[in-house]
């Protein structure tokens, strides 16, 4: 199977844009065009449905994309060995996180890693640290910094770095004494930990929640929260290192949700990636 056809069709598959994929695997829409249509003929099966418009994958590119994914990473942890043999460790770490997570604790990490290991380039990918998880389980990326959820799922390792509390949190100029949660409108994460132990916390009390908003990513509920939209719930890490943290003030009374504990995750079996494996044991 060519490494190079499967990285082309990864990169379509992800993007859904002949453009955009092309311009990623640097190399020319029509050049893109015809690996594919030679992917699709050596498989006999239609990847992708397609039209002037969008491109869409099948059924049997969706399945295909898991097997694309793992070969890619098999091949890549071969050439990984063989360069670390030669003591020449090459290569790419791909690593996800939240934007706070990225200069609250990538700088220290990153810096020592650097310094043992100039000849790994990292690619950061930054978004909703809801998806942290599900990017890790999809092989998507080598590393993510991620909320530990209350059962991780089975082939995760998993490193502490921080725990915060999760808090919610009001604009200053907002006063919500008297009212009851049905009347006060809520901003939410759309997915993850603090929406998990928010959903349990509304249940135990017989509260449905006024929800104004369900919003992806913590930083983007602070900043709603800041404009006098309602209550949000993010952890204090988050709002401590906002640039709207003097906007915005701890609700009273401070409902207890627990720790939002966050960590490293990675695959277990990426660990056989001299790569990945370096920057995991230099973990502490």
């Amino acid at each position: 199977m060519d490494i190079t056809k499967l990285r082309l069709f990864c990169n379509l598959a992800s993007s859904l844009h002949f453009g955009r994929a092309a311009n990623a695997s640097h190399v020319s829409p029509s050049t893109l065009s015809r690996n594919i249509k030679q992917l699709e003929d050596d498989l006999g099966v239609s990847l992708f449905v397609r039209d002037n418009r969008s491109v869409i994958l099948t059924h049997e590119g969706e399945q295909f994309l898991g097997f694309a994914k793992e070969v890619i990473q098999q091949w890549e942890t071969y050439q990984e060995s063989l360069l670390a043999q030669a003591d020449q460790l090459r290569g790419q770490l791909s690593i996800y996180c939240s934007v706070t997570a990225s200069y609250s604790f990538l700088y220290e990490i990153l810096t020592e890693f650097r310094v043992k290991h100039p000849g790994i380039a990292i690619k950061l990918h930054t978004g909703d640290p809801a998806q942290s998880i599900e990017r890790i389980l999809a092989g998507d990326e080598d590393i993510a910094i991620a909320a530990k959820p209350d059962k991780l799922p089975a082939g995760i390792s998993f490193k502490p770095i921080n725990s915060s509390p999760l808090i919610f949190i009001t604009a200053n100029n907002e006063d919500w004494q008297g009212k009851n949660w049905e009347e006060i409108p809520v901003i939410i994460p759309e997915e993850g930990l603090a929406r998990e132990r928010l959903n349990i916390w509304f249940d135990s009390l017989g509260i449905k929640p006024n929800i104004y908003a369900e919003v992806k990513g913590n930083e983007a509920i602070v900043s709603m929260v800041s404009l006098g939209f309602g209550v949000g719930v993010a952890p204090q890490i988050v709002v401590d290192n906002s640039p709207l943290a003097n906007k915005v003030k701890r609700f009273d009374p401070q409902p207890d949700l627990g720790p939002y504990d966050t960590g490293l995750c990675v695959m277990e079996k990426r660990l056989k990636s001299p790569i990945v494996a370096a920057f995991w044991t230099q973990l502490q």
